[in-house]
């Protein structure tokens, strides 16, 4: 197997074990690897009132980093950008709670980190 092929593997181990922990905190998963031509949201749940979108990043160590540091201002207005397709195609209303999430696994720990960043792009 090749490295890239890994990587993707690890990757989509890790968003598994962050629907499941998603899931035994009371989200509600709606999409998982929503895309479109804007980009892709790891995961898309319902938390109470709010409709969450989640990055999942991952890191075996802290030699590359802490993983909530790869959410940059570009990645998240990619999320933003489709959270607005999301919530014009689904026909959500203008008043929809939205939240932008980070769920950070480095080697074992995983921390969810709600309101990891506020709305980047056009208004809702």
């Amino acid at each position: 197997m090749n490295r890239t092929y890994n990587r993707r593997r690890a990757g989509m181990d890790q968003e598994e074990i962050a629907a499941v922990f998603l899931e035994q905190h009371g989200v509600r998963i709606l999409e998982r690897n929503f895309r479109t031509q804007k980009g892709e949201v790891d995961i898309i749940g319902e938390d109470g009132a709010y409709l969450v979108f989640f990055e999942v990043k991952w890191r075996a160590g802290s030699n590359s980093g802490y993983a909530a540091e790869a959410v940059g201002r570009n990645k998240q207005r990619q999320i933003c950008g489709v959270a607005d397709y999301y919530l014009y195609s689904n026909g959500f209303s203008a008043d929809q709670a939205v939240r932008f999430d980070v769920i950070a696994v480095d080697g074992e720990k995983t921390n969810w980190i709600q309101n990891a960043f506020p709305y980047v792009g056009e208004n809702f």
